[in-house]
This record gives structure tokens, sequence and C-alpha cells, in this order.
């Protein structure tokens, strides 16, 4: 009888480890945990390496480079299978990159780039930020038709890439529609309180904000804060001034239950999804994924059942 034991115990931990072997292991150096969108992005990362049976090891850098890299050949020493990185900045990534590639490491560029030779990483998994511009302008250039519309316009930070790709989508959209026009772009650095600001002056500015057809917001924190703006003029957001912004975070699902936005286009949270898809695929086959792996920059407008998606949305961590 102990033999027998001693062999369905020996079985057990063969199959155990047999099954082990097959699990993978995924290094995360992600940014910090500067936005509510990050922590949704490292929420979803988790929930899809759990989901997957991915043995996910996270390393948050505080917004620190210097933090990335150490994290980074931390993960090399462990011989992780993979390594995924949200890069803080964009250069000074050589070296590390290529002691993983020396270590067989394939490593996999989250929601930012790097200015690196491509052979050094196996595909980045970003969106493309004049593309959600352009959706948001498509969407305006729908809804108003042939009527004239005086559009006031919130940037993101002055000189960020998602500002200046944002309103160059955007501007994409709208070019040649006579009846459309921006009559008023200040930046509102993409946080609620400086959207309520600039929203503020530009309803001044606007006759009250009688002569003012619609707002484009670089992010949806500038739009919940120009809403306040506008209800505090008297005005009604989403009939009285049409509100489109990007991001598609929980809150402005609410500003549309509310019938207080009109549009948003959704920066997903979930790049991890594609990351691992595009893995495992290269560890099938060594077949190489796209260099760039575009994400989808959903429309989402109030006929999208709002409750649901916020329901679905509020726990993500944002």
């Amino acid at each position: 009888m102990r033999t027998l034991n001693l062999l369905a115990a020996t079985a057990f931990a063969t199959a155990l480890s047999v099954s082990s072997a097959f699990a993978l292991t995924v290094g995360f150096s992600q940014i910090g945990s500067e936005s509510g969108w990050r922590a949704a992005e490292t929420s979803v990362t988790k929930l899809e390496a759990q989901k997957r049976g991915i043995d996910l090891k996270f390393a948050d850098a505080q917004q620190k480079q210097e933090n990335q890299i150490k994290a980074v050949r931390s993960f090399i020493a462990q011989g992780v299978d993979a390594i995924l990185i949200a890069p803080v900045v964009a250069t000074g990534w050589d070296a590390v990159l290529k002691e993983a590639k020396e270590a067989n490491i394939p490593v996999i560029l989250l929601d930012r780039t790097v200015d690196a030779p491509q052979d050094l990483y196996l595909t980045a998994v970003t969106s493309d930020t004049v593309f959600e511009g352009k959706v948001a302008g498509e969407w305006l250039v729908k809804e108003v038709g042939d009527k004239p519309c005086n559009i006031v316009e919130l940037q993101g930070t002055t000189g960020s890439s998602p500002a200046i790709n944002r309103k160059k989508g955007f501007d994409e959209a709208i070019a040649g529609k006579a009846n459309l026009k921006i009559v008023r772009s200040q930046t509102g650095d993409f946080t609620r309180t400086k959207g309520k600001e600039v929203m503020e002056s530009f309803i001044k500015a606007e006759g009250g904000g009688k002569n003012i057809c619609a707002l484009y917001a670089h992010n949806d924190d500038m739009a919940v804060g120009a809403i306040q703006a506008i209800k505090e003029a008297g005005l009604k957001p989403g009939k009285d001034i049409l509100v489109v912004s990007i991001d598609a975070v929980p809150d402005i699902f609410q500003a549309f239950i509310a019938g207080e936005a009109n549009a948003t286009v959704e920066l997903t949270p979930n790049m991890a999804g594609p990351a691992f898809d595009a893995l495992d695929a290269y560890l099938k086959d060594k077949k190489e994924p796209a260099k760039w792996i575009q994400t989808e920059s959903k429309l989402y407008t109030p006929a999208d059942d709002p409750q649901k998606v916020y329901d679905e949305k509020k726990g993500l961590g944002y």
C-alpha cells in the first residue's frame, strides 16, 4: 500500500511539474499609476494574465525609467518567458533591450513606443491617437449635418503626443466642412479642474455660451469639468452644447445617462489582450507579428447602453 501511495504521489508530482512547465511567466514593467487610465491598464493586464493562466511578475516604476530598467534586468535574471514594458520615456532603452534579446526573451511594448531598433522588441501594442481624433470629428460631422456649428476645443497637455495627434485627427475629419469651425482652442492639461476653468472662459467669450454649438475635449476628464461649467452657466450640456471627447472612462458614461454628453472614443486599457495573443502565436510557431498592433478606437454614444458599460468599467481601477 505504501508503494502504491508513493507511486501515486510521484505521478501527481510529475503531472504537476509538467502542468507548471506549460504555464508562462511574464514580467510587466509599468510606468506607475499617475492616472485613472493607467491604473485601469494595470488592472486589466493582471486580469488578462489570470484568465490565461500566466504568472505575471509586476513592477511599478513610479514614473522613473531607472526603476523600469532595473525591473527588466531582474526579469531577465529570473528567466521569464516574456517581458511587457509600458515605457515611461522613449529613449535610453537600447542596452537593456539588447540584454533581453541575448537572453532570448521577447519584449512587447504597451501603449507607448521607444526610439530603438525594431529588432530589439517583438511588437508594440498601442492606439492610434490621430485616428481617435478623426473618429470624434467624423461623429460630429455626421451629427450636425449641414447646420452651422461653432466648436470650442479643450486640448490636452501642450506638446504631448496625444494632444498633438488628437487635434490633428479631428482637424482632418472636419476639413472641407465650411459649416464647422473651431472658434476657441486652449489647453486644459487633461484635467477636470482646468477643463472647467477653460470652458468657463470659452462661455464668457462666446455670448454666454449661446454661440457654441459643440465642445471637443481631448479627454473625458476635461469634458466632465466642462460639463459642470456649462451647467453653471445655465445651459444644458449634451443639448445646448454637444459634448464629444476621448478615453471612455466610467464617468463619461454617467454623463451619458444624465443626458449631458453625446459621444466618446475609447482608449482601451486592454493592451495586454492583443499582446498576449501575439506572444502566444509567436511562441507556438516563431512567426513574428507586425511591429505595430493597433488597438480598437471604439465610438460610444448614449445608444450603447451606458449603464451596462459603466457597470463593466467601474471595477477596472479607473
